[in-house]
């Protein structure tokens, strides 16, 4: 379509992403530039620590506010938006037959319908189709988490058959948010390849699995309740926004909604695909840094790394295979760590008098205390943080390691409470080496990590833990690259580009590198990591009786 001048009409993408604790929208422009995003925070419901619940209709609610005040802030018309695409945790969202929200809680709350990523309620069901050894397994590292759908699936039918029995629909969350869009229930390969055990390499699920492990029942239904219909992010959906959803976010009916990814997966597609140093996909590593931290690593061809999930087949860049790894907990586990020290209360009314959330305040006075972002390691003495308050998703998917603190005294200053964040930060470093170099091990070796997520936006978190895992680090040209990446779907559905490659080509861009630091730096980095892997040895050792 152009104007009567000739000219092509300009066209603007929204870009949906869900995290944990909020929902935000962002809207760009064709070249990938930021215009507006709104942030609503969402419910999250802790009643325990291994429990995690919450609402799909709180969910889309906020989902809803964001996107029309976005808009609104764009000063786009809503009428130029050509496309939208969602991104989400993989969280699972449970519907009845009559697609309404069932609940997955002990307080029986209908509105209480999803089970979070963070939920460990599956541990004893993860290990148990873990002892299986299927086949299927190879496909996410050997290993199956309490965080991937098929545990949560068998824990309902084994503790909530009711649910169980009585659900119409099990969605991965991005999935539930295009079904509420568009009404098209299909799934995206991102999420069933990644969270659901389906096999995008051979276009299929294997029944013999859900057999296999106690779910015999969803195969012989056809697998109607998670995914009959599988299609690549960026596919367009339906006939696009339905009238009762463009109602809603403030859009008009028809805008072409994409196939969807997982959060962390669309900031790897809004980050990795931009000119510059270190070009190529398949050498670089997308590491995005929220609440938990997930890297994702691409190979011409599959890459079996004990420990890290996948290989995943066509699961983020469409045609390569995805190496998945990442901590369960990082920017909650620092802000839980700065919590355990006697200084962060004075901390806290300090940041509170400065209008900032805590963990900014700690970093800029990081900042200001280290003579050069790579000096700040000095801050930590002699501190070692093993922060896995969640696990250790990988390299050793043991989600019942737990975190330790090494060479604590009894100073109550804030230098103490800094040096200890620092420790914290280098500690998820330490992880994030090891995941490297047994992923190296494998074949898989990327060269530069192109950083995304609130939780390391500050250049010294990033110099940091490009110190901590001897890798450069690079930022991502935009300020939102998780948003950007869903906005690329909604481009890609739009048809604005003829492929969701070409879209991350021509809207990302590279922003700073950060090399990591070399001579006494280095080597004090080295002993700090050997002090790191013997105190997970104990402490595996002292669990398991084996190292």
């Amino acid at each position: 379509m152009t104007h009567t001048d000739g000219t092509e009409p300009t066209a603007f993408f929204v870009g949906i992403d869900v995290g944990t604790g909020s929902a935000r929208a962002g809207v760009f422009d064709a070249s990938g530039t930021l215009l507006a995003s709104v942030r609503h925070d969402m419910q999250l419901f802790r009643p325990s620590g291994d429990i995690a619940e919450q609402s799909s209709d709180d969910i889309w609610k906020c989902v809803c506010q964001s996107v029309t005040e976005a808009v609104g802030a764009s000063g786009v018309d809503p009428a130029a938006i050509a496309g939208i695409g969602f991104d989400a945790t993989c969280s699972l969202v449970v519907l009845d037959r009559d697609d309404q929200p069932l609940s997955i809680s002990a307080t029986g709350d209908a509105s209480r319908n999803i089970i979070v990523w963070m939920d460990h309620r599956a541990v004893d069901q993860a290990h148990r189709i873990n002892q299986t050894k299927h086949r299927v397994l190879d496909y996410v590292g050997g290993t199956i988490s309490p965080e991937m759908e098929t545990p949560k699936l068998l824990w309902l039918k084994e503790n909530m058959p009711d649910t169980y029995h009585d659900a119409g629909h099990f969605f991965d969350l991005t999935d539930f948010l295009t079904w509420r869009a568009t009404g098209d229930r299909a799934r995206s390969v991102c999420t069933v390849t990644c969270k659901w055990t389906y096999l995008a390499h051979e276009t299929g699920w294997d029944a013999s699995y859900f057999d296999a492990i106690g779910l015999k029942e969803l195969a012989d239904e056809g697998f109607a309740r998670i995914g009959t219909s599988i299609v690549d992010p960026g596919t367009p959906l339906g006939r696009g926004l339905t009238h009762a959803a463009a109602s809603e976010l403030g859009l008009t009916p028809g805008t072409a909604v994409g196939a969807g990814l997982i959060d962390a997966h669309a900031g790897g597609v809004g980050s990795i695909g931009a000119a510059g140093p270190h070009d190529g996909a398949a050498s670089r590593m997308a590491y995005v840094f929220g609440t938990s931290a997930c890297t994702m690593s691409s190979s011409e061809t599959a890459a079996f790394v004990p420990g890290v999930w996948g290989p995943y087949f066509s699961a983020m860049v469409p045609g390569l295979w995805l190496s998945e790894g990442g901590q369960s907990a990082a920017g909650e586990a620092i802000a839980h760590l700065v919590k355990c020290h006697p200084a962060y209360p004075a901390a806290q009314v300090a940041a509170d008098k400065a209008g900032q959330d805590v963990l900014a305040y700690l970093v800029d006075k990081t900042a200001q205390k280290a003579t050069h972002p790579s000096s700040a390691i000095g801050l930590a003495k002699q501190l070692i943080v093993v922060p896995e308050f969640l696990g250790n998703r990988a390299p050793f998917a043991d989600p019942q390691a737990k975190a330790i603190i090494s060479g604590l005294d009894l100073d109550t200053r804030e230098d103490s409470l800094l040096g200890l964040y620092v420790a914290g930060l280098a500690g998820l470093g330490y992880g994030l080496r090891q995941i490297l170099t047994v992923q190296r091990d494998n074949g898989v070796d990327p060269t530069l990590i192109v950083m995304s997520g609130g939780a390391g936006a500050h250049p010294i978190v990033k110099q940091i833990l490009a110190d901590a895992s001897g890798i450069a680090f690079a930022d991502s040209g935009s300020d939102e690259p998780v948003l950007l990446g869903s906005a690329m779907l909604g481009a890609t559905a739009a048809g604005a580009y003829p492929s969701l490659q070409n879209a991350m080509s021509e809207m990302s861009s590279l922003g700073t590198i950060y090399e990591p630091a070399e001579g006494q730096t280095a080597a004090l980095h080295q002993r700090r990591f050997e002090t790191f892997q013997a105190l997970q040895a104990a402490a595996r050792m002292s669990r398991t009786g084996s190292l």
